[in-house]
Order: structure tokens, then sequence, then C-alpha cells
């Protein structure tokens, strides 16, 4: 029963991107040809991003709580826990700085000639010292940083919120656990509907955006074609190199045996973009092919499998700097460490998210205060890169699992 679910999830999944796509194709032949017509079907694209707003606090807070309620209790807080959770802090950390290197490398946003919303206002946070900034994480008033939405000190919040809550009685963390996970589910079922009007957000998005830049079409999508590049390069450097430089090194290990022994759980997170679904299969390969025990693979991988997201953390920070030379805003190194920090965290907290990548990307960017118009932009070429970040999401458990099973003294096949 629960297999059939997970097929029709993906099934969804895979319409909802078909969906988008003819969105995108429409809303371009619709910008073109009817540019007078466009100021009709904005409104469309407002009401979206609106709804997307107002999902993202209760949704976020309460998917952290639970998440670290989760990894904070019990065995989880043991050496094998903390071994883990090093590790997928340390890769994400690794891929995060990967991307952030080669979108400052090549900029692949700069002369797009974007335009915001707000006529360039803006960036209120990151114009402030960094020191300043890392202090303001702490909230003075978590109520007043909700109703600002003041992403930093929420996921601050959230944490502690949640490290805390394993510290109490046994009762009442079970009824916080309980009352999060409630909150949970019910906002997973809020946004689940608000995605569903994706297509129809972004026809009016995107419509509105190639109606105002009709007249260099066509320079835009070479710097679409030059940021897809961008991504694509980032996550070959950190699964290629990166990933089997640590197995090599570290865990002693053979990374081209236990690329092999991946060969059908990595195929199928490229064909489903789903982590989740790949569960099963990645298990069974780590098992089988590598030699990890059922232990270290029943702790680690399902674990990964909502906090490490080593692709998606690398593409948010990516899209949110192609975002901002898109729009015209040149971030300085100390700036662009909010970002950093801000990918890490937020990929930790929407993990199991429908359409992660989205969420995450919008709270990036409401934390540095950049427009959400962006967002049509890179979800024109959403599809192929969530192929490519889940595949390096599945391959980063599955190292993870390797190190770490090596690193307790078992004897592996690879």
């Amino acid at each position: 029963m629960q297999e059939t679910l997970q097929d029709y999830r993906n099934m969804k999944k895979i319409q909802l991107h078909w969906q988008i796509l003819i969105a995108i194709i429409l809303s371009v032949g619709f910008g073109l040809i009817f540019t007078e017509y466009v100021k009709y079907v904005t409104w469309m694209g407002d009401v979206f991003l609106r709804a997307l707003r107002m999902i993202i606090v209760p949704l976020i807070f309460s998917s952290i709580v639970v998440g670290v309620t989760g990894i904070g209790s019990g065995k989880n807080l043991g050496r094998m826990g903390f071994k883990t959770i090093l590790y997928y802090i340390s890769t994400s950390v690794i891929a995060i700085l990967t991307g952030l290197f080669l979108v400052n490398l090549i900029r692949p946003g700069i002369g797009a000639h974007f335009e915001t919303a707000n006529n360039g206002g803006g960036l209120d946070i990151i114009e402030k010292p960094i020191g300043e900034t890392l202090i303001n994480i702490i909230p003075e008033n978590i109520i007043d940083a909700l109703v600002r939405g003041d992403m930093l000190a929420i996921i601050f919040f959230a944490i502690l919120f949640g490290f805390f809550a394993t510290k109490v009685s046994e009762s009442v963390r079970t009824t916080v656990d309980k009352s999060f996970k409630a909150i949970f589910e019910v906002m997973m079922k809020i946004t689940m509907f608000v995605i569903k009007f994706t297509p129809i957000g972004i026809f009016g998005i995107v419509s509105g955006t190639v109606a105002e830049h009709s007249d260099n079409l066509l320079e835009v999508f070479g710097k679409m074609g030059i940021y897809m590049l961008t991504v694509a390069a980032a996550l070959v450097i950190h699964s290629m190199i990166t990933l089997p430089l640590i197995m090599k090194f570290i865990g002693k290990i053979n990374p081209i045996k236990h690329l092999k022994g991946m060969s059908v759980p990595l195929l199928t997170a490229f064909s489903t973009s789903s982590s989740n679904a790949t569960l099963p299969l990645t298990m069974e390969a780590v098992e089988n092919n590598s030699g990890v025990s059922n232990k270290t693979s029943g702790f680690v991988l399902p674990l990964g499998a909502t906090v490490n997201m080593d692709g998606t953390a690398l593409y948010e920070c990516v899209a949110v700097m192609f975002i901002a030379q898109a729009f015209g805003f040149e971030l300085t190194l100390a700036q662009q460490a909010i970002v950093v920090l801000t990918a890490l965290l937020a990929s930790i907290g929407t993990a199991g998210v429908p359409m992660a990548g989205l969420v995450t990307i919008i709270i990036i960017l409401q934390a540095v205060d950049l427009p959400l118009e962006g967002i049509a932009l890179i979800l024109a070429v959403d599809r192929p890169l969530d192929m490519l970040r889940t595949t390096v999401n599945v391959w980063s458990d599955s190292c993870g699992a390797v190190v770490i099973a090596k690193s307790e003294g078992e004897v592996l096949k690879v």
C-alpha cells in the first residue's frame, strides 16, 4: 500500500513538472504575441507568490522542530549520530562553497538586465555588517520575527526549540512532538494545495517577464543556458571529485567499486527526482553491494534522506546568486556568507517538502530580501536540474553510509 501511494505521488510530481513546462511554453508565446494583454494575467503570479509567502513561516518552523526532535532523541545522540551529522553538515558546506565559487567565477546572471517589482529596493538584511547580522540571528522577540518573516531568526529559534524539547520530561516531549507533527502535516497539505497552482502562477509571472523583456529574450535564454551549465558543473565537481576523495582518503574506500554498486538507485533517483522513493533501493545497494550493516544503513540513510541535501543546497546557492546577478545586486563575500548559512539551514529544514527547491529558494530570497520574481527564471529549467541534484543527494547519502560504516570498524566489500 505504501509503495503504491509513493508511486502515485511520483506520478503526480512528474505530471506537475509537465504542466509547468507547458505553462512556460504557453506564457512565452502569450507574452510575445499578446503583450498589451499581459497585464490581465500577471495578477495570477502575484496571488501565487503571496500564497507561497503565506505558508513559508509555519511550514519551516514546524518542519525544523519535527526534524530536530527526531534527530536529537534517544540513540541518535550517540557516537554514530555525531559522526553522521558531522558528515552531512561538512559535505553540505563543501557543496555550497563549490557552487558559490563557480557562480562567482562564471557569473551567469550578469547582463540579464532585470528590474525588481519594487524598483530595486531591499537587501536591508545583507547590507548590515556580517557581525551585526549574526547577532541578529538571535531574536529579541520571536513573535516579532515570525510576523516580519525574519527567516534566520526563525530557523535559529526553531532549532533551539526542537533541541530543548528533547530535554524535557517524556510526557511533555511527546506532547510537543505530536503537536508539531500535526501542524507540519496540516502545513504539508496546504503546501501541496498551493503547489498545484504552480503552472497558473508561473504563467502569470513568465508572461509578464517575457512581455517586459521581449526585445532581449534570446539573451535571457542564453543566460539561462549558462546558469544550467554552472549548476551542472558544480554538481559534477562535488559528486565526482569531492565525495570520492572523502571516501578514498577518509574512509579508505574504493569509490569506483561503490559507484558501480550504486548504479540502480542512482538511475532511479535521476528518473524520479525523489530521494525518499529511492531510499529502499539505496539501502539494499549499500548493504548487499558495499557490505554496510543494516544497523548503520538503517540509521544513516533515512536520516540522510531527511536532512542531507548536498545537491539541493548547492543548487539553492547558485540559484539565489544567479537571481541577485540578474537583478543587478552585487553581493560582497560577507553578504554571500549569509546566503551560504541560510542555504545550509534551510536545506536541512525543508528536505521532506514536495518541490523542496522552490520552498528553500523562497526562504533564502526572503532572508536576504531579493526579489521573488526571480523564481520564474529558475523554474523554467528546474526539471533537469532537479533530476541532477536529487542524484547527488542520494549519492552523498550512500557515501556517508560507507564512510561511517568503515569508521565503526565494519568490513566492507568496497
